[in-house]
């Protein structure tokens, strides 16, 4: 069943385009994460969704009901903001109650809607408190439990963890999550942080001035990249790319040289169309670059920084004439990313190895993956 659907959503500031024709739709109980880079139209999409923007044109269904024109309070919605935005001078309880108050539930509902909500995220003995007397994830939770006790259709989060510290990001995530396979509720969920991305959503919605990139799971996304852009902004480090001539073309497949670069063949996409000659960009994930003997070697590299984080090392290599046209570092240099504890040194010039296999290749012209690579998911 559908719960959230969205039909051509466009939205014009004056000249300015913020959605170009957006279409969507979020089935019952998904968990939708939009990503996108600042000033892409993510916030701004969620808040149309609740009505506290107006659309150009377009229209919002939620569970088959056309809402576009009706007001916030009855779309059937509950946002979740980034500031708490609780009352200082009312207790949890008061706060998690407050929306009912409004709509003039009768007292014993919005109590026992209230305990529901403060067992459900484990803050029952916390009722009585001020928001002043409570952690930042205390607040969140009271802020999460005021949409819950509205029992909504659609729950909206806007970068919700983005005001805690690193370990309650982490710890608020699972709980997030949890909260998200006890309710089976509908939720679309606005972040920057690809790990939230990647670990919570059902689908990730991968927006770009103001147009839809791809929409899919989050695996599916990150192996299966519908274009450079979505291979860029997904997977930290992020992808390297360089550019690369198509040396042969032959049976499906390309054979790619640059400077500083052995020859790698890589299959196509029967929609592809390159000839000998032609520009294209390769892409290779810091993680599938290995350490290499010489003679073995795809190309060579002088080791400039060294990151060792314990459970792995993170490598900027200078590759010489293969020059890296994006990287992590944003200064030419290939991020290399080992599995493990390494001995490497900075200063050291080391071989690296590159399969065709872990290969992508985008398109000069339009920018799409034209390299046949997929990666089949399995559980």
């Amino acid at each position: 069943m559908t719960s959230l659907e969205l039909r051509q959503i466009q939205k014009n500031y004056g000249s300015y385009h913020a959605l170009r024709g957006i279409d969507l739709s979020v089935e019952q109980g998904e968990f939708i994460v939009t990503v996108g880079p600042s000033g892409c139209g993510k916030s701004t999409l969620l808040k149309i969704i609740a009505g506290l923007e107006t659309v150009s044109t377009g229209k919002i269904l939620i569970n088959g009901r056309d809402v576009t024109t009706t007001e916030p309070g009855e779309r059937g919605i509950a946002m979740v903001f980034q500031s708490y935005a609780l009352y200082p001078h009312m207790t949890v309880a008061e706060n998690m109650g407050f929306g009912l108050r409004m709509a003039h539930r009768p007292k014993a509902e919005i109590d026992a809607a209230v305990l529901r909500a403060a067992k459900i995220l484990r803050i029952a003995d916390q009722l009585d408190k001020r928001p002043k007397q409570l952690s930042g994830g205390q607040r969140q939770r009271v802020a999460i439990g005021r949409a819950i006790t509205r029992s909504p259709d659609v729950f909206l989060f806007d970068e919700p963890l983005s005001n805690l510290d690193a370990a309650l990001r982490t710890q608020m995530r699972v709980e997030l999550s949890d909260l998200h396979a006890r309710l089976g509720a509908t939720m679309v969920y606005v972040t920057h942080d690809q790990t939230e991305a990647m670990t919570m959503a059902s689908r990730i919605v991968v927006l770009n001035r103001g147009s839809v990139e791809q929409v899919g799971a989050p695996l599916e996304l990150y192996r299966n990249p519908a274009n450079l852009f979505v291979a860029g902004f997904l997977g930290a480090p992020r992808m390297n790319f360089f550019e690369v001539t198509v040396a042969a073309v032959s049976g499906g497949a390309a054979t790619l040289s640059a400077a500083g670069l052995s020859p790698l063949t890589v299959e196509l996409t029967e929609a592809a169309s390159v000839q000998v000659g032609d520009r294209v960009t390769m892409g290779i994930r810091p993680e599938s670059i290995s350490l290499a003997a010489e003679e073995t070697a795809s190309f060579a590299g002088r080791v400039r920084l060294v990151e060792r984080l314990g459970r792995e090392t993170i490598l900027y290599a200078d590759a010489g004439p293969l020059q890296c046209v994006s990287s992590e570092s944003g200064s030419g240099n290939v991020t290399v990313q080992i599995g493990h504890a390494s001995a490497v040194a900075a200063d050291a010039t080391v071989g690296f190895k590159v399969e065709p296999r872990d290969v992508y290749l985008f398109s000069s012209v339009d920018e799409r993956t034209i390299s046949a690579r997929k990666s089949t998911i399995t559980d």
